[in-house]
C-alpha cells in the first residue's frame, strides 16, 4: 500500500463500543485472567515467560484442555506481561505481581484500547516468526537459531505482513471493495504477489501465491484471536495428499474453502491507529466535524461520495442551518485549483440542508461565483422570485461543474455524457466558452476534446482551448 495517495477515510465503531470488543477477545481475555489468578507462588523462567510446572495450573485456569493447552495459556501470559497486566518482581527469583495496568481494564475505553493496542503489537510479532518446528530444527549445538537454515527474513517477514493488512485495510475502506469486507485468500495474497501489469500470471508467479497463501494461512489464525480478524481458515482438504480419498464431496468452485478473511471494527480501529503511527493519513469519518467549512470541504474534496455525505452529515448535526449554509458559502469562494471542487461539495452540503437556509443562498444571488448554485439550490426547492441567471453566468456555472468533475471522477462516463450533452444542446458552445472568464476555462475545453468521441466536435473544442489559453496569457 502506498503512503503517498491519500487514503479513503474509515467508519470506525464508537470508542465505548470497541473497548467492549476489545475486552472480549480470546487472548485478551485470558491475559487478563492469568493476570489475576498470579499469585507469590507463581514462577517465571529468565525470559518472564510461565516456568513449565505452572503451564497446567494456567491451562486449567483459562478452562483449556488438549495437546495445545500449554501453548495457549504461555501465548495469554506473554501478553499480560507485555502489556503491563502482570510485572516481574525480582528476576532471579521469578516472582511477579499483578501490573499497575491492569487496572486500565476498568478504566475509560481509550485505556482499554491503548492495552488492546500493545497486545495487538505482541501478536503481530508472534505471527511473523516461523513454525515452532522450524524453529527447533534450525537450533544449532550451542542453542542458538541459525536463520540461514529457515530461509527468514524477519524484516522482509514483517513488511509483507503489513504490507497485506494495508490492503486488507484499502479493500475494507475503499468505496469498490468488497460489499461484507470479506476477501478471499487467493486474491489477498495475489495483491501482494502478481504485478499489476501482469496478465496471465506465470507458473511461477502462481506458485509464489500459493506459498503467500499458507503464510497467510498461518497468520490470520494467530491473528484472529486477539480480535484483529474475522477468518475462515483454508479447508484441510486442500492440502491433503493428492492420493488421499477426500472425507466428503465438494464444490470444487467454493472459493471459501481456499480461506476467507475480514477487518472487524476492532481491527479497523487497530490497523488505523497503525498507519497513523507511522505518519500515513488514515482518515475517520467526523475527524472534520469540529473544523470550519473551509476544513470540511477541502478535506472531503479527495473522499468517495458516500464518506463525504457521512462527513458533512456530522458537520451539519453540530450546527444551525442557517449559519452552516453562510459559512459553507464562505469557504466555497476562491479561484485557486481547488475551490471547482470545493464548489460542488459546499453545493452537495447544502443539498442536505433545509429550506430554512434559504436567506443565505439569497444574500450570495449576485456573487460572481455563487450566485449560479445559488438559483439551482433556490429554484430546485420551489422558491419563487429567483432571477434568471446572465447568460454570462451560465457559461461560467457549466465551466465550473466540469472543472470540479475533472477533479472529483477524472474522465468519468459520466463527464462524457455531460460534454456530449453539452455540444449537442447548444450548437455554439465553444464559440463562447473560449471567452469564459475562469481559471479553468482553457484545463476544461481540453479535456472536452478529449471526451468527445465525435472527431468534429472534439476538433472544435481544442481550437477552442487554445483560445482560451492565449487569452489567459498562457
Amino acid at each position: 500500500m502506498s503512503d503517498s495517495s491519500p487514503l479513503p477515510p474509515v467508519r470506525l465503531h464508537p470508542e465505548a463500543e470497541l473497548a467492549r470488543d476489545a475486552l472480549s477477545t480470546p487472548l485478551l481475555t485470558r491475559a487478563a485472567r492469568l493476570a489475576r489468578w498470579a499469585g507469590k507462588d507463581t514462577r517465571v523462567d529468565a525470559g518472564g515467560g510461565l516456568v513449565e510446572e505452572q503451564l497446567p495450573a494456567a491451562a486449567s485456569e483459562l478452562g483449556l484442555s488438549g495437546d495445545d493447552a500449554a501453548a495457549y495459556a504461555s501465548e495469554a501470559w506473554r501478553v499480560a506481561l507485555d502489556t503491563g497486566l502482570v510485572e516481574i518482581v525480582d528476576e532471579e527469583e521469578g516472582t511477579v505481581t499483578a501490573g499497575a495496568d491492569l487496572a486500565l481494564l476498568t478504566g475509560s475505553p481509550q485505556d482499554v484500547l491503548g492495552v488492546w493496542l500493545t497486545a495487538l503489537e505482541t501478536v503481530l510479532a508472534d505471527a511473523s516468526v516461523p513454525d515452532l518446528d522450524d524453529l527447533v530444527d534450525a537450533l544449532d549445538e550451542g542453542g542458538e537459531v541459525d536463520l540461514s537454515t529457515l530461509d527468514w527474513d524477519p524484516q522482509a517477514e514483517q513488511e509483507f505482513l503489513d504490507g497485506v493488512l494495508g490492503n486488507l485495510y484499502l479493500l475494507t475502506v475503499g468505496e469498490d471493495g468488497p460489499g461484507d469486507g470479506t476477501v478471499p485468500l487467493p486474491a489477498l495474497a495475489a495483491s501482494m504477489i502478481v504485478p499489476s501489469d501482469m496478465g496471465e500470471p506465470t507458473n511461477d508467479v502462481l506458485e509464489q501465491v500459493s506459498d503467500a497463501m499458507m503464510r497467510l494461512d498461518d497468520q490470520f489464525r494467530i491473528l484472529e484471536p486477539i480480535g484483529l480478524v474475522a477468518y475462515r481458515p483454508v479447508d484441510e482438504a486442500l492440502m491433503a495428499d493428492a492420493d488421499e480419498e477426500p472425507a466428503a464431496v465438494v464444490d470444487e468452485t467454493d472459493v471459501s474453502r481456499y480461506g476467507m478473511v475480514r477487518l472487524t471494527p476492532l481491527g479497523l480501529y487497530g490497523l488505523r491507529s497503525r498507519l497513523l503511527e507511522a505518519g500515513i493519513a488514515a482518515p475517520a469519518v467526523g475527524d472534520l466535524a469540529d473544523k470550519g467549512a473551509d476544513a470540511l470541504l477541502d478535506g472531503t474534496a479527495v473522499f468517495p461520495p458516500s464518506a463525504a455525505q457521512a462527513e458533512t452529515e456530522q458537520w451539519l448535526a453540530r450546527r444551525e442551518p442557517l449559519a452552516a449554509a453562510r459559512e459553507l458559502l464562505g469557504a466555497a469562494r476562491g479561484g485557486d485549483q481547488g475551490a471547482p471542487l470545493r464548489r460542488l461539495r459546499c453545493q452537495q452540503a447544502l443539498s442536505l440542508v433545509g429550506t430554512v437556509a434559504e436567506p443565505a443562498l439569497r444574500e450570495v444571488l449576485d456573487d460572481p461565483e455563487l450566485g449560479g448554485l445559488a438559483r439551482v439550490w433556490l429554484v430546485e426547492r420551489g422558491f419563487e422570485d429567483v432571477p434568471a441567471p446572465s447568460q454570462d453566468m451560465v457559461f461560467w456555472l457549466t465551466v465550473d461543474t466540469i472543472a470540479a468533475q475533472l477533479a472529483a471522477e477524472g474522465n468519468s462516463e459520466e463527464l462524457q455524457g455531460l460534454v456530449e450533452g453539452l455540444a449537442q444542446q447548444h450548437g455554439g458552445f465553444f464559440a463562447a466558452a473560449w471567452r469564459v472568464d475562469h481559471p479553468a476555462t482553457a484545463d476544461v475545453l481540453e479535456a472536452m476534446g478529449r471526451l468527445h468521441p465525435d472527431k468534429k466536435v472534439a476538433k472544435e473544442a481544442r481550437k477552442a482551448a487554445f483560445k482560451a489559453r492565449s487569452q489567459q496569457g498562457g
